[in-house]
């Protein structure tokens, strides 16, 4: 029988719920209750002992409820959390985040209605690895992925490691078998693009954008679906992360899809969180499960009008509370043309927000020495990217520069081949608010940390 361990409070007279308890015992090794709270009181004298309390098991009782249940899965590693409270003592934010620690803690959560499970990660044997997941789309992992492909490899070369990583991405629109691209050894440029666009391939996947901007070799898998958790409900990642372990590489890094996590079990799990993004879906709901099993938490977005100072340092204490062990590092997202665009007139195709639009076509005329004559955030709908590209005359535009995203090949690129207009790809690349230099010092660290738990699990 699984372990278990309920939850339950005061606003439920003790006869009933113990009479609730006794119906869990009968499925479940029912190890000890946790008192949340609610009106009616209890011998807390007693709460230790099953022969003498109301409810027949031991009972954890603290006035922070969740230090209470924190204190029984350390005590009793329940694979279950049965929860028989209710409103008003456990309502659905409460709700989520004794699920979120129950998640966390690889425990499944049931109550009457419902069951949260945990989700499967496929254990690799053969090379340490990271996860890179995040709590939505268009905050940033690809480029965080691509960022962290770079530094590690650079990290690891300066230590007499050759072999560097291998990045595995899933996305909604991979491949239906894992494909494996050596960007470290072959081109990966507009005409290789367009070529896969024109196979019918989704030629803006994370895994080509991966291989195309960082030179890394990539493996490319997809996914359909996630859950609440982040499982997909299909996906060929495990498939994919066979193929990867028989590459030459020191580290793999597993890229998430929107909310989604790789299902495959890593020793270093990055999050990425968008500071634009609603605060309850980075501290509560599932988020919370996200901040709790990560080691770092990259926030991108931290600039107005995306956030308000204020805004970005409730979240940086709200990821703190909930994962004090957590490292939080506040960035931006800049861009970084693959090539040279300086003195050319430029049309700038991105996803990032219209209201940054402009920030970036500075940013990009000040550090490149471009002149931007448009800045399209439509590259991920497509009709509207046709309508600007069709009342976009000749104007003497030099370069189209675009990010590896969305509609970027099949239109932008097809648009650019037609009028026979340069192509440049353009990465973003995540820069610290704060501290300078710590992204970069942070990668090689994760890497040095995974690799050391792989060799003392290994060991």
């Amino acid at each position: 029988m699984k372990r278990a361990v309920a939850l339950i409070d005061g606003e439920h007279y003790p006869n009933v719920v113990r009479e609730a308890l006794e119906e869990v015992s009968a499925s479940f090794d029912l190890k000890a209750a946790v008192f949340l709270g609610g009106t009616e009181k209890i011998d807390t004298a007693l709460v230790g002992d099953a022969e003498k309390n109301e409810y027949g098991v031991p009972v954890f009782l603290h006035d922070d409820p969740l230090e209470a249940f924190a204190a029984a899965v350390q005590r009793h590693r329940p694979q279950v959390v049965v929860d028989l409270s209710d409103e008003p003592v456990l309502g659905y934010k409460e709700r989520f985040r004794y699920a979120s620690f129950a998640l966390a803690a690889g425990a499944e959560y049931r109550g009457a209605d419902f069951t949260l499970l945990p989700p499967s990660f496929h254990k690799l044997s053969g090379k340490p690895s990271i996860s890179v997941i995040g709590t939505g789309k268009r905050i940033g992992k690809t480029a965080v992925s691509g960022y962290l492909a770079r530094e590690i490899t650079k990290s690891l070369a300066g230590k007499g490691f050759g072999d560097g990583v291998v990045v595995v991405a899933m996305g909604r629109g991979g491949p239906p078998d894992p494909e494996v691209i050596t960007g470290s050894q072959q081109r990966v440029g507009v005409a290789e693009l367009l070529a896969f666009s024109r196979q019918g391939k989704h030629a803006a996947s994370d895994y080509l954008e991966d291989a195309a901007l960082s030179y890394v070799t990539t493996v490319g898998c997809r996914r359909c679906g996630g859950g609440l958790a982040g499982m997909p409900f299909v996906s060929n990642v495990v498939e994919g992360a066979a193929i990867a372990e028989k590459l030459p590489a020191e580290l793999l890094i597993f890229e998430g899809s929107g909310s989604a996590l790789p299902p495959v079990r890593t020793e270093r799990i990055l999050c990425v969180a968008g500071a634009d993004q609603p605060e309850d879906y980075l501290l509560g709901y599932l988020g919370t499960y996200r901040m709790l099993i990560s080691q770092v938490v990259l926030l991108t977005m931290c600039e107005e009008p995306l956030a308000s100072e204020e805004k970005i340092s409730r979240l940086v204490a709200g990821i703190k509370r909930i994962n004090p062990r957590a490292e939080v590092v506040p960035t931006v997202l800049r861009p970084k043309p693959a090539g040279d665009i300086a003195g050319k007139r430029v049309a700038y195709f991105t996803t990032a927000l219209p209201q940054i639009a402009g920030h970036i076509a500075g940013y990009l005329e000040a550090t490149y020495g471009c002149s931007v004559a448009l800045t399209s955030t439509m590259l991920a709908d497509r009709e509207k990217l046709r309508a600007e590209l069709k009342g976009l005359r000749g104007d003497g535009i030099d370069v189209f520069l675009t990010e590896i995203k969305a509609a970027a090949v099949d239109v932008v690129a097809e648009e650019a081949d037609r009028r026979g207009i340069r192509v440049v790809f353009c990465d973003n690349v995540p820069v610290e608010t704060g501290e300078a230099g710590r992204l970069a010092a942070l990668a090689a660290e994760i890497a040095e940390q995974a690799m050391a738990e792989f060799g003392g699990n290994d060991g």
